[in-house]
C-alpha cells in the first residue's frame, strides 16, 4: 500500500450519512477496502452542519485505525460525503465547509445522498436514479458535471410519498372511512390489528398522546401492500399513485439531461422500492416503458457508501480496475452476510 510521506494513503474516504444511519468506507486509489465503519442517523437540520460532521469523526477515526493511520494530517487524497437532507446547494456548501475544516483529506465533495445510490448502481457517473425509502427523491448526472435534481423538501416542494407518505395517506383514508367521511377501505381495521388497537382512529389518538411512538408509523407501509394484494381499490390506487410519481420524477430528470431518446439506467432503490412488491415495480416498469422506452429501470440493493466512493474514485480519475476491485470487496462482502 503506497504512503506519502506524511502517511497519508492516496485515495477516498468515503461517506454515506442518512436518516437512520451512517456508513464510512477508507477506499485506497487501486479500490482496495481499507477500514470500515458504521454509526446512527445523520440530522444536519436539528443539529447543524458542524455538529452533524462532528458527529462522523469516531467512524473516521474507527477506520483510519484499521488502515493504520493516526489523525492529525489528511488521511487521504478526497472525501467523498453522500449525505442525507443536503437537498440545496447551500446547505451542500455549509456541509463541505465543515467537512475541509477537519483533517480527512485534501479536497472534499458534498452530494445528496440521492447522488450515491445513482453511481451505485451504474457503470459510470451517467444515470437517473429515484429513491423511493422514508421519503422520496430523484437525481440525475453526466460525465461532464450535468446534474438534475429536486428541491426535495416535502409538500413544501411538491414530492409525494415514500414510507412517510404512504403511511400518511393510509392513515388519512383509514380514518375518514371509520368516521363516515370516505369510502370503505380494509385499511381501517388493518391498521388497527396491526398495532393492536380497534381501528385506525384509535392508532392517531395512540400517536397523539404519546403512547405510541410516531415512528412506528412506517409500519403502515407493509399493511398498506398487504390490503393492496387483497384488492382494497384504496391502497391499490395509494401504490398506483407512487408508482406514477417515481416515474414522473425519472422523466423528468431525464429529459433536463438530454436523455429521453437514449439508452440510460435509471436506478431504483430505497426500502419502498427495494422490497421489489410487484404491485408497485411491475407498475413502474409499465409506466417507465411508455414515458421512456429507452429507460434500463434496475433495483439496486448495493450500499450507497459504495456509490460515494465510486464517485470519489471518479474524481480521482483511478480508472475500471479500481472501480472493479471496490465492487468485488463489497460483492463479497454481501454474500458474506447473506
Amino acid at each position: 500500500m503506497n504512503r506519502h510521506s506524511d502517511g497519508q494513503i492516496p485515495g477516498v474516504l468515503a461517506i454515506d450519512a442518512g436518516n437512520s444511519k451512517t456508513d464510512v468506507a477508507l477506499v485506497a486509489a487501486d479500490g482496495t477496502v481499507l477500514g470500515t465503519a458504521r454509526g446512527g442517523g445523520f440530522q444536519p437540520q436539528p443539529d447543524g452542519a458542524d455538529r452533524a460532521i462532528a458527529g462522523l469523526a469516531p467512524l473516521v477515526e474507527a477506520v483510519a485505525a484499521q488502515a493504520g493511520l493516526r489523525p492529525g494530517t489528511p488521511l487521504t487524497s478526497h472525501v467523498s460525503a453522500c449525505l442525507a437532507n443536503a437537498d440545496l446547494p447551500v446547505e451542500e456548501q455549509r456541509l463541505l465547509a465543515a467537512i475541509e475544516a477537519r483533517p480527512w483529506g485534501v479536497t472534499g465533495a458534498v452530494a445528496n445522498d440521492t447522488f450515491g445510490l445513482l453511481r451505485a448502481g451504474t457503470d459510470g457517473p451517467r444515470g437517473v436514479a429515484v429513491v423511493c425509502g422514508a421519503g422520496i427523491n430523484c437525481a440525475g448526472l453526466l460525465p461532464d458535471g450535468r446534474t438534475a435534481r429536486f428541491p426535495a423538501l416535502g409538500m413544501l416542494t411538491g414530492d409525494w410519498g415514500g414510507g412517510g407518505g404512504l403511511a400518511a395517506e393510509a392513515m388519512w383514508h383509514a380514518t375518514r372511512a371509520e368516521d363516515g367521511r370516505g369510502g370503505a377501505t380494509a385499511l381501517a381495521p388493518a391498521i388497527g390489528a396491526h398495532f393492536g388497537l380497534p381501528g385506525a382512529t384509535a392508532v392517531a389518538e395512540a400517536v397523539h398522546l404519546g403512547d405510541l411512538p410516531r415512528e412506528r408509523l412506517h409500519e403502515i407501509v407493509p399493511v398498506l401492500f398487504a390490503a393492496a394484494e387483497d384488492g382494497d381499490p384504496t391502497a391499490r390506487a395509494l401504490i398506483d399513485r407512487q408508482a406514477d410519481e417515481i416515474v414522473r420524477l425519472a422523466v423528468v430528470a431525464l429529459t433536463r439531461l438530454e436523455l429521453l431518446g437514449e439508452p440510460v439506467p435509471v436506478v431504483l432503490g430505497g426500502g419502498v422500492l427495494a422490497a421489489r412488491h410487484p404491485l408497485l415495480l411491475d407498475n413502474v416498469t409499465a409506466r417507465l416503458a411508455a414515458a421512456a422506452p429507452l429507460a434500463e429501470p434496475r433495483v439496486v440493493v448495493a450500499p450507497p457508501v459504495l456509490g460515494a466512493a465510486l464517485l470519489g474514485l471518479d474524481r480521482l480519475d483511478a480508472g475500471p480496475q479500481a472501480q472493479q476491485r471496490l465492487r468485488a470487496a463489497y460483492t463479497a462482502r454481501r454474500s458474506a452476510a447473506a
